[in-house]
């Protein structure tokens, strides 16, 4: 498992996450800052990520999508 930290949260909670031994990365270290919403989303389903977000809007794009992830 990994996670993928949102733009919405502070990089630091890769450090957190890397205390407890938990693979996580910032989304900053990866791609566009602005990038919406879908295309986190689309990285995660491709890397076998779990969306770590304060964003309410993924739960709305993970209904439409109708994605089993």
């Amino acid at each position: 498992m990994k996670l993928l930290v949102d733009m919405c949260l502070s990089p630091e909670w890769t450090g957190f996450f890397t205390a407890r031994s938990i693979a996580s990365v910032h989304w900053s270290s990866l791609g566009d800052s602005r990038a919406e919403d879908r295309i986190v989303f689309q990285y995660a389903l491709d890397h076998d990520c779990i969306v770590f977000t304060h964003d309410l809007d993924f739960g709305t794009l993970l209904a439409y999508t109708e994605s089993q992830a």
